[in-house]
C-alpha cells in the first residue's frame, strides 16, 4: 500500500476540511453552470489553489507536486465535482503560462491565479475538433508588436467564468499558444451545452482579436510541448478525481446497506449486495493505490512517467463508473431518485472517462507504445 508523507496528511487534512464545508449545499454547487460564489470563497480561504502555481509566484512549491494536487482532488470530488473542477483548472489552465508564458506575464497573472482572484482557463477543442489536437482551425498571425487571432473554441471549460484562455492555434504550417485576457476587443463567448454533469462551459469567437506579441506561450509552432507538459502534470490528478468520487459512491451504498432491511436482516447481510460492496472496496484501493504511485513518479519526470499517468487514468475513472453503478443497484429505487447524492455522483462519473483523454484515445495511445517495445 502506498503510504504517503506527513506533509501530504497534512495537505490531505486540509482538503478534506474544505470538502465537509462545501457538502453542505453540494447539490447546488454541483447544479451551477457558472461559478458557485460560496464555493469560490471556501475553495479562496483555504489557500489550496497555491498548490498548482509556482512558489515565486504566490504558489507553495518551486514544482508542481503531482501527489499533491491529486491527494487534493481526491478530497474535494469526494464532495462536489464543482468544487474539484474549480481547483483542478486553476492548474490544467494555468500551466501552459507557468511552463512558457514570459516573466511578465507571469507576474501579472499567477499571483492572481494562486489567490483564485482570476480563473483560469485551457482552450483547446473546437466545433470540429477534439482528441485531434493538430486538426484545430483557430489562426494566429504576428502582425508588427501584436499577434492576431481569428477562429472558435467549443467545449471550453470556464468558458464566460474565466479570467484568460491559454489558446491553442494555428501558425503557418506549426501549432502555437497565446494568452488572451477575457475582456480582449473581439473575443465573445456564449454558454456552451447543458451536460448530464452541470459543468461551466463556454463557446468562444474570435474575430480579429489582438494582444501584445509578449502573450505567445512557449516557442513559436511548438505549443504540442506545452500540451504534452500539462497532461503529463494534470491527467494523473483527474484519476485521483475518479477515486474520490468512487470512495464517495462506496461510502453511500455502505450506509444504505448497513441501515436498510430486507427479509429480516440488513441488506450487508444478502450474499450478492456484500459482495458488490467488497468488490467496490477493492477497485478503491486498487485504483488509489494505483494514482499515487502513478503522482509520485510525475514529480521526478512527468513526461517520461506519462504512460503509467493515462493507465491510471483509464483505470480509475473506468473503476469509478463501475463503483457508482454497483452502488446505485445496491440502494435499488432510492438510488434511482432524481437529485438524490448517488444520482448526482452517477452523473458526475460519466465525464470522467472523457476529459483529459478519453479511455479510447488513450488506450490506443498505450497500445501504439507497447507495440514500441514499452515497458
Amino acid at each position: 500500500m502506498f503510504d504517503l508523507s506527513p506533509e501530504h496528511r497534512e495537505i490531505q487534512a486540509k482538503a478534506r476540511e474544505l470538502a465537509a464545508a462545501v457538502a453542505p449545499f453540494a447539490d447546488e454547487a454541483d447544479e451551477y453552470v457558472d461559478v458557485h460564489p460560496k464555493t469560490r470563497e471556501l475553495l479562496a480561504e483555504s489557500g489550496l489553489a497555491r498548490y498548482v502555481v509556482p512558489a515565486q509566484y504566490g504558489g507553495a512549491h518551486e514544482v508542481l507536486d503531482p501527489l499533491t494536487i491529486a491527494v487534493i482532488r481526491e478530497a474535494l470530488m469526494y464532495s462536489s465535482a464543482h468544487l474539484d473542477s474549480l481547483f483542478g483548472m486553476q492548474g490544467v489552465g494555468s500551466y501552459s503560462l507557468s511552463a512558457g508564458g514570459s516573466e511578465e506575464l507571469k507576474q501579472e497573472w499567477l499571483p492572481k491565479v494562486a489567490a483564485l482572484e482570476a480563473i483560469a482557463a485551457l482552450a483547446l477543442t473546437e466545433p470540429d475538433v477534439g482528441s485531434d489536437l493538430r486538426a484545430v482551425s483557430t489562426t494566429m498571425e504576428a502582425d508588427g508588436d501584436e499577434l492576431v487571432v481569428n477562429g472558435r473554441k467549443s467545449f471550453i471549460t470556464n468558458g464566460g467564468a474565466a479570467s484568460f484562455y491559454c489558446t491553442l492555434v494555428r501558425e503557418g504550417d506549426g501549432w502555437s499558444m497565446v494568452l488572451i485576457p477575457a475582456d480582449t476587443p473581439g473575443l465573445s463567448v456564449e454558454r456552451g451545452s447543458d451536460l448530464i454533469a452541470p459543468h461551466i462551459l463556454g463557446e468562444l469567437t474570435f474575430t480579429d482579436v489582438r494582444v501584445p506579441a509578449n502573450h505567445r506561450l512557449g516557442v513559436p509552432g511548438k505549443a504540442f510541448s506545452l500540451m504534452l507538459q500539462t497532461l503529463a502534470v494534470f491527467r494523473v490528478t483527474v484519476a485521483a478525481s475518479g477515486v474520490g468520487l468512487a470512495q464517495a459512491a462506496l461510502d453511500e451504498a455502505k450506509e444504505h446497506a448497513l441501515t436498510r432491511e430486507q427479509f429480516g436482516k440488513p441488506l450487508i447481510e444478502l450474499g450478492a449486495v456484500s459482495q458488490k460492496l467488497a468488490q467496490s472496496w477493492t477497485d478503491v484501493e486498487a485504483a488509489r493505490a494505483f494514482v499515487y504511485l502513478a503522482a509520485a513518479r510525475a514529480k521526478s519526470d512527468p513526461l517520461a512517467n506519462l504512460d503509467l499517468s493515462s493507465m491510471a487514468k483509464v483505470h480509475a475513472t473506468e473503476a469509478a463508473a463501475q463503483v457508482v453503478d454497483r452502488s446505485m443497484q445496491t440502494m435499488g429505487r432510492f438510488g434511482l431518485v432524481r437529485g438524490s447524492k448517488i444520482e448526482r455522483l452517477y452523473r458526475n462519473a460519466r465525464p470522467l472517462r472523457v476529459y483529459e483523454g478519453a479511455t479510447e484515445v488513450l488506450l490506443d495511445s498505450l497500445a501504439r507504445r507497447l507495440a514500441k517495445g514499452a515497458r
